[in-house]
């Protein structure tokens, strides 16, 4: 979000860290993401499958949920390993936005549908996006890591 549209957040607006993962088996195939919210020394962990999906949607799916489970405007320092939601919600958007969701290329943007559900979300709350190196260590990385996994393999496939 650019700087003129960040919304003026009240002084008491809680600081939220978050985590996000997702992921698929084989992709595409089955899929799950994990959640893990960190404020005021609280934890909230969330998870879900789908079926049929990809490692990038499970990836978007999990930063939509994280910034729609938030019950009002937050401080969110959001975690990923996803070079592509980093990118996408930092750097390419605006230019899909601007071509009518339609890439360089001009074909429509893929997973459209759960961009702009991360673009909405993002409106109440100043986020910060910060990418992080899967599998390098991070504890909560591979936290959510796990809870994509669970997410999946509780869809019983």
């Amino acid at each position: 979000m650019s700087d003129d549209t960040k919304p003026s957040l009240p002084d008491d607006a809680p600081d939220v860290e978050i985590w996000t993962d997702g992921g698929c088996k084989p992709n595409p195939g089955p899929g799950g993401w994990g959640v893990l919210l960190c404020a005021k020394g609280k934890e909230r962990t969330l998870s879900g499958g789908e079926a049929e999906t990809t490692n990038n949607r499970m990836e978007l799916t999990a930063a939509a949920e994280a910034l729609e489970a938030l019950k009002r405007p937050c401080r969110v320092r959001l975690h990923t390993d996803s070079e592509y939601l980093r990118n996408g919600i930092t750097r390419w958007h605006t230019g899909w936005v601007r071509r009518n969701w339609r890439n360089a290329a001009g074909d429509p943007v893929k997973n459209m549908d759960l961009w702009q559900r991360i673009l909405a979300a993002e409106k109440r709350h100043e986020v910060t996006w910060l990418w992080v190196r899967g599998h390098s260590g991070d504890v909560n990385n591979e936290r959510v890591d796990q809870l994509a996994t669970q997410g999946r393999e509780a869809l019983g496939l």
